[in-house]
């Protein structure tokens, strides 16, 4: 029995593999008979060979494969006859078709688990073949949207326990935003404070103490209002919070990008709500981002789109160190 586990939920992707070791039993003999290995690039025989092998002293082996089926995506070519219309190119059209001859043979006591960062294409040769075999189980792990998220947050404290109430659920996704694995560790947080009593909203804005998306939003309002020292001062707090440089300039690069596509949408005609159904955003985020993305004009936020953009490279490229880069970038927003 194989399984395929794809998608860009890495949280919940976690959570179903940790399932699978849990049920291999005793963690003494579980490691002896657990494999992990980097599908990028392994072979078929180095594959063949963990998945063939007697389990020890147990009744099944568990073997994680790790990217291997990404690379069996189909990409798009421009053909070579005279239309030079783009096709696709199937790519390891061999290895797919061994793996694919394979699987059948795998032994009754191993499972076998290809885990995929990405949604696999749905005319992936492995995906494909997947689907019509009885002995595979897909599962794509797609993150919430934003609209959506309240309804995870809601379920994820009432699986743990707990209740909270709908403005405890707003302020968690405007402070947190959708990375499920920083959620949860706020809602334990938040879970152990209130001990059996409902989580409100207050207690969310005491103990959540991350990189939040609400600082994010004050720190993009005082770039809009040129004020340099306030600026330096909210970009300091998250980083004295240890808050890595990088991890900053993405949350204030997603806002801009949110500011850039509400207020293009803005100018052609779409009302608040249109555009955050478009953008499926969760209302409660649109609203306060509507207001401030019409506080800037088109040409503006797309000079500071760019202007974050290079100092993005700045840092990857080590031109400057990430906190003095940081600055740089306040100070010449806000000249």
């Amino acid at each position: 029995m194989y399984y395929i586990l794809h998608g860009e939920d890495e949280f919940s992707r976690s959570e179903q593999i940790k399932k699978f070791r849990a049920q291999m039993g005793d963690p003494q003999f579980a490691d002896l008979n657990t494999s992990q290995l980097d599908g990028r690039k392994v072979t078929l025989s180095e594959l063949q060979h963990a998945c063939d092998t007697v389990p020890f002293l147990s009744d099944k082996r568990l073997v994680i494969v790790e990217g291997m089926l990404a690379r069996f995506e189909p990409r798009r070519k421009k053909s070579e006859d005279e239309s030079g219309e783009e096709v696709e190119e199937e790519v390891n059209p061999g290895l797919a078709k061994e793996l694919a001859a394979y699987l059948p043979r795998l032994p009754e006591t191993t499972r076998l688990i290809f885990v995929e960062t990405k949604t696999l294409a749905k005319n992936n040769p492995l995906l494909k073949h997947a689907v019509e075999d009885k002995n595979a189980h897909v599962k794509e792990f797609s993150a919430p949207s934003e609209k959506t998220l309240p309804k995870w947050i809601q379920e994820r404290v009432k699986k743990n326990g707990g209740a909270i109430e709908a403005d405890a659920v707003n302020e968690l996704v405007v402070h947190v935003g959708n990375d499920l694995r920083l959620l949860d560790n706020e809602i334990e947080k938040l879970l152990t404070f209130r001990a059996n009593q409902t989580i409100r909203a207050a207690d969310v804005r005491t103990l959540v103490a991350s990189v939040t998306e609400s600082n994010i939003f004050d720190l993009v309002d005082a770039l809009g209002q040129r004020a340099t020292s306030r600026a330096l001062k909210l970009l300091h707090d998250q980083l004295d919070h240890s808050a890595a440089p990088i991890y900053l300039l993405s949350m204030i690069t997603r806002q801009f990008r949110l500011l850039l596509q509400l207020r293009d949408l803005a100018a052609r005609g779409k009302t608040a709500d249109q555009a955050a159904a478009q953008l499926k955003m969760h209302p409660f985020v649109a609203k306060k981002t509507w207001a401030q993305a019409l506080h800037f004009t088109l040409p503006q936020l797309e000079a500071i789109y760019q202007k974050l953009l290079d100092a993005d490279i700045a840092i990857k490229t080590g031109r400057n160190e990430p906190v003095l880069a940081l600055d740089l970038l306040v100070v010449e927003l806000t000249r």
